[in-house]
């Protein structure tokens, strides 16, 4: 991979069908690099595929149920034989465990954080070969600041933080980079925000005021910052959680 771009990199995005996942990898995709990403509908996975295409990039989209191991496995060796290695791990699935039951915390154990590991774990022996790797995992500001009604994902966000940071202590050696990205609420066709502007716009309006930047953010948004970060413009920076949230989690 180049040092001064991200022409030719070869990037995973895990969870990439739709939302920040298909904004980060198109955001990739437009910068030259090729690209592999997975997720659990077809449909929707394809239709992906084709947008990332439609942006001039090598694109490689396999379903992947990312609560599975073997699956995981499965797709990060297929990634990687199609775009002949990886410089680049981006984890963005999510279980969006929003109750206190057990299937909302299983959820997060599963998809949250373990189908990060995993990911990474499976990818590492091809980082080990690029020679500007780096791994980004999608997190949420939930993990910093307590959130009511969302206490299995925000637990869910904050172990992952913490185990970005963690993997980035044991890979700093190697020169392997290592971060996550907190974003805050973001809107997007489909998302939970915009179903909450027509389903509880008292709701909507209370959290679009609590933002000091006046709005929600956008996908794009999310994937300039991870774009950055995954980049060699970024090569000194590692074991951080950067929040990109229109100063959402500020005090006061």
């Amino acid at each position: 991979m180049s040092r001064s771009d991200l022409h030719d990199a070869r990037v995973l995005v895990a969870g990439a069908s739709r939302g920040i996942g298909l904004a980060i990898a198109r955001a990739f995709a437009r910068q030259g690099a090729r690209v592999a990403i997975c997720a659990r509908g077809q449909d929707s996975l394809r239709h992906a595929q084709e947008q990332l295409q439609a942006d001039g990039a090598f694109a490689h989209a396999q379903r992947c149920d990312l609560a599975d191991p073997e699956q995981i496995i499965g797709w990060v060796d297929s990634a990687a034989d199609a775009l002949g290695g990886i410089d680049v791990v981006v984890n963005n699935a999510s279980g969006f465990g929003g109750s206190d039951d057990d299937a909302s915390w299983q959820a997060g154990f599963d998809i949250d954080l373990m189908a990060a590991v995993r990911t990474n774990r499976a990818a590492l022996p091809h980082l080990r070969r690029s020679t500007a790797p780096a791994i980004l995992n999608i997190s949420s500001i939930n993990g910093r600041v307590p959130t009511p009604r969302a206490v299995a994902y925000s637990t869910a966000k904050a172990a992952l933080d913490y185990y970005t940071v963690t993997l980035a202590t044991e890979l700093a050696r190697e020169r392997i980079r290592v971060n996550a990205l907190a974003p805050g609420s973001i809107e997007f066709p489909g998302g939970l925000w915009e179903r909450r502007r027509h389903e509880d716009p008292g709701l909507y309006a209370r959290i679009r005021d609590r933002i000091p930047f006046g709005g929600f953010g956008t996908v794009e948004d999310a994937a300039a910052a991870a774009l950055f970060l995954c980049s060699p413009a970024a090569r000194w920076i590692t074991g951080q959680v950067l929040a990109v949230d229109g100063g959402q989690s500020l005090p006061g």
